[in-house]
């Protein structure tokens, strides 16, 4: 189908690549649309929500683009007026699509640890308190909002904010951390691909096992094995524990975002993790 809308997205790609169409395939969020040039190249525009979210992405391509080269879209243009992005298509399936359980999953965690590995070995930085402090901080905001909108009660609070106490006075070590690295942002194809870096920043390098810890690896911890084995190396006996206060937070954030977003999934989501840690 010919590309003529108005849309930001397609003027986006008319202005960098001339005439463009939106390409067969299968149904991507809202807010992205997979076009093929006149030359046959793929390529994805994406127009941001927010300005926060649409600047993170833009820093991180810039900034830390260099490692991940083969498994990372490439810029190719933008229009800050209308926090829209036009990225090279990587090639492949989401890993989400696979088969619970089958070796495809299991090689694709492996991949995923690699390439993580890679990036935050490239971008670590030595321990400090200071990336501890902040995270409580931030952490703390988050448990104000669930207890003022009735989301959790006092024995919550007060496991929360015990959580949120250990960050405080731990001292931990950064890299930039992708922070939403999980199956939906990979792609597996002759190359393994990773995508979506709006949340992509310095943080605590444990934080970004966090969403894979507490929504998948649970249930099937051949897969945390087959990560670390590509990470490298496993969590030692302390990140193991700083995981679970990271867990904390994946709580008290699902919930929140859950009552938000009216999304019952998320919500419960967080329900299970905070009962876990309970």
């Amino acid at each position: 189908m010919i590309a003529t809308s108005d849309d930001p997205r397609i003027r986006l790609a008319h202005h960098f690549l001339g005439a463009v169409e939106i390409a067969p395939g299968p149904v991507l969020p809202l807010r992205v649309v997979r076009l093929v040039a006149s030359n046959g190249r793929h390529f994805m525009a994406k127009q941001h929500a927010r300005r926060d979210r649409y600047a993170g992405e833009v820093h991180a391509y810039g900034a830390w683009g260099a490692h991940l080269r083969g498994h990372a879209p490439k810029l190719v243009g933008r229009d800050d007026a209308t926090l829209t992005l036009l990225l090279t298509a990587l090639t492949g399936d989401r890993a989400d699509t696979v088969a619970p359980g089958s070796p495809e999953e299991e090689l694709a965690h492996h991949e995923a640890g690699h390439v993580l590995g890679e990036l935050h070995r490239a971008t670590s930085a030595p321990q400090g308190g200071a990336v501890g402090a902040a995270l409580a901080e931030r952490f703390q905001s988050w448990i104000d909002r669930a207890v003022h909108t009735d989301l959790i009660d006092s024995v919550e609070e007060n496991l929360l904010e015990h959580h949120a106490a250990i960050l405080g006075t731990s001292r931990m070590d950064s890299a930039v951390c992708h922070l939403d690295y999980q199956a939906r942002n990979w792609l597996i194809g002759d190359t393994f691909g990773i995508c979506d870096f709006e949340h992509m920043r310095h943080d605590a390098r444990v934080r970004d096992f966090a969403r894979l810890e507490f929504r998948r690896w649970q249930t099937a911890p051949h897969l945390r094995t087959a990560f670390f084995d590509g990470y490298g190396r496993p969590p030692n006996d302390t990140e193991r524990r700083l995981l679970e206060s990271f867990g904390a937070i994946e709580a008290a954030t699902a919930l929140i975002k859950g009552h938000q977003e009216n999304d019952p999934a998320l919500s419960e989501h967080g329900r299970t993790v905070l009962s876990r840690l309970t």
